[in-house]
């Protein structure tokens, strides 16, 4: 979380970090870049609100394979924060050995909590158990994504502080160059990345079935590839890394493909398996898996250059006007790959016309906001967005996770299904609007999010931050 150096001079110069601008919440609200944190509240209201709707909305729920639907900028959205958050909190580094400790150990709490959330130990909300096999422990998910997202930038970061000093200078295109490794990391990510994507040659391979419910449980069925450089479900070098360096256990058991038309007659809604389904319709993929991973390293590098943007122009125009034509080349970049057919979009891969087009959007919604709220000082209207962004960790762990609503659920009148939270959502919203879809909505925005908003407005107010 990024706060902002205090100055009696002009806002632009209180627009500058701190160096510990990401790990103390607790100074006054004017030493914060008040839109990174309504930027971050808003991304973390958008996860709850595309996972809890979803299921009802299927357009705002992760498309089942290429395409780009509201789910898929969540994921890009946050580690694009994360990169303008290193920026401004590695501002200045005086011990580089402490500044790698606090990073090393911050990366070590967010792998903690990825595997204790989304590695299977969890069944919240829903499910009023906990524990997990070990053996089929998934290893990766959202937050072990940004941990090494923010690891490897961080460090890039760390390291490279005293080139960046020396080699500041004027010039349209000087801040490239005073941050050229940065880009150098980035373009060899973007290297590894095209070249395993298309290089690497994907042999025939043969999975057992592990879904329960599903007829075919307990076998083991095959998928025939022998193929190179293909981006399909089955096939490509994505999820073949995956199955040979985390193994099948320990990847995603329910992925969106299976609400493809390929997979399920319910498409785009989620449902049983077609009895005809291609056999790859059955396995696991994981979504946030090792080559995805080192591929979504790019969306935090672009984040980094905005927030070094931030240090390297004084003036508000300057700024925006960076920002602004950064993002519109990005998703012209982006969409120009799509619908050339190029490179399709697709989140469950990370491809670069993927990082293009949602680095490209986070660039022209931060933008936005930082306009509102930072230049024109718009900020009551958005004050529930930014208690969120003060405390996302909180509203991940507790809500969009889960785990407030499963304590309630643990409290039933005589059937697990009659619990005060359903009762809520049942007669308060879906039986007054007498449609599910739009009772479910609504319910999401204010029984979730603004409920959440003003929990952290309460946290707030008493100095309440739950910090990495």
């Amino acid at each position: 979380m990024s706060e902002i150096k205090a100055a009696d001079v002009s806002n632009d110069q209180r627009l500058l970090a701190h160096e510990e601008a990401a790990s103390s919440p607790s100074l006054a609200g004017k030493r914060r870049l008040a839109s990174l944190d309504i930027f971050r509240g808003l991304t973390v209201a958008l996860m709850i609100f595309v996972d809890d709707a979803g299921g009802d909305w299927p357009a705002i729920a992760h498309a089942p394979w290429d395409g780009c639907n509201l789910a898929d900028f969540v994921m890009p959205f946050f580690l694009f924060i994360v990169g303008v958050s290193i920026a401004l909190a590695f501002k200045r580094v005086s011990n580089k050995f402490e500044a790698c400790k606090k990073v090393g150990f911050r990366t070590c709490k967010l792998l903690f909590w990825g595997l204790l959330l989304q590695g299977g130990f969890s069944h919240a909300p829903d499910e009023l158990t906990y524990g997990v096999d070990v053996t089929m422990l998934r290893f990766c998910g959202i937050l072990q994504r940004i941990a090494l997202s923010y690891l490897v930038v961080a460090l890039v970061e760390i390291f490279t502080k005293d080139s960046h000093e020396e080699n500041l200078s004027t010039g349209r295109f000087s801040i490239f160059k005073s941050y050229y490794w940065h880009w150098i990391v980035g373009g060899s990510v973007l290297v590894v990345y095209l070249a395993t994507l298309y290089g690497t040659y994907v042999p025939d391979w043969e999975f057992v079935v592990y879904d329960k419910d599903s007829i075919l449980y307990g076998k083991v069925q095959s998928v025939s590839c022998g193929v190179r450089g293909k981006l399909n479900p089955p096939c490509n070098a994505v999820g073949y890394v995956d199955r040979q360096v985390l193994g099948m256990n320990h990847m995603y058991h329910h992925p969106a493909w299976r609400r493809s038309k390929a997979c399920t007659d319910y498409s785009p809604y989620e449902g049983s398996l077609r009895r005809d389904a291609p056999s790859w319709c059955h396995a696991p993929f994981e979504p946030e898996g090792v080559l995805s991973s080192i591929s979504a390293i790019l969306s935090t590098i672009i984040g980094v250059h905005f927030g070094h943007t931030i240090l390297h122009f004084k003036e508000h125009s300057a700024r925006l006007k960076h920002w602004i034509s950064t993002g519109l080349v990005l998703l012209a970049l982006g969409l120009t790959l799509h619908f050339t057919h190029l490179m399709p979009l697709n989140k469950q891969l990370y491809t670069f016309s993927y990082t293009c087009v949602t680095s490209g959007a986070a660039a022209l919604v931060f933008s936005a906001l930082y306009s509102l709220v930072d230049i024109l000082e718009w900020k009551r209207i958005f004050l529930p967005l930014k208690w969120i962004g003060m405390n996302a960790m909180l509203v991940y762990v507790m809500g969009a996770e889960g785990i407030l609503a499963a304590f309630f659920n643990g409290w039933y009148y005589r059937h697990p299904d009659n619990t005060l939270i359903n009762w809520i959502k049942e007669h308060v919203f879906i039986r007054v609007w007498h449609s599910r879809r739009v009772g479910v909505l609504l319910y999401v925005i204010f029984a979730e999010i603004l409920f959440w908003g003003l929990v952290t407005g309460v946290c707030h107010r008493f100095k309440i931050y739950w910090k990495l």
